[in-house]
């Protein structure tokens, strides 16, 4: 068991080593590591990463963050959705004193992406970037359903239709991670 955290501390070693730290180096996707695993290599590497909308939302993503900064961990946070949960995450990130980076790797076409939601500034990126809203809620003031409808599968029944297939103790990202 060691020998593989070792071997993945040594492939971030050297990855950084080719970077620099001048850039911003993450990595992720350790779904298929148990929990004891998961511990010991965030030991060795030392920065938390949670997802937000699989962490169970702002508030226990900030209890990780917070957890991670009484043992002296960073946290950078992984989003790959849409703007709601990115906002969700900046939030969290904006109250949380070891956050890091967010990683954001959702977007094929910013100012589509940034559209999904009204109120805020199109491309909600800027210069690598969002700024933290200052409206209530996440800071936006709608979704755009035109947009999302576009973004939807039209042999799919709707928008907003149940997802039973989540209710399950596996849930369907299992298959892959």
């Amino acid at each position: 068991m060691d020998r593989g955290i070792d071997l993945l501390c040594e492939y971030v070693a050297a990855v950084r080593e080719e970077i620099g730290y001048e850039v911003p180096l993450a990595a992720d996707h350790f779904g298929h590591l148990g929990l004891e695993s998961c511990i010991r290599l965030g030991r060795a590497i030392a920065i938390a990463h949670p997802d937000l909308a699989t962490a169970g939302g702002i508030l226990e993503t900030k209890k990780i963050g917070d957890a991670a900064q009484e043992h002296g961990i960073a946290m950078a946070m992984h989003t790959a959705m849409t703007p709601v949960a990115a906002l969700a995450s900046v939030h969290c990130a904006a109250a949380t004193e070891n956050f890091l980076v967010l990683e954001n790797h959702s977007v094929d076409d910013l100012e589509r992406w940034s559209s999904l939601v009204d109120g805020l500034p199109v491309p909600l990126v800027h210069d690598g970037h969002i700024a933290v809203p200052e409206g209530p809620g996440l800071g936006f003031t709608d979704l755009n359903h035109e947009v999302l409808r576009e973004c939807v599968d039209p042999e799919e029944p709707g928008i907003f239709e149940p997802t039973p297939e989540w209710d399950r103790d596996r849930s369907n990202d299992r298959l892959w991670s």
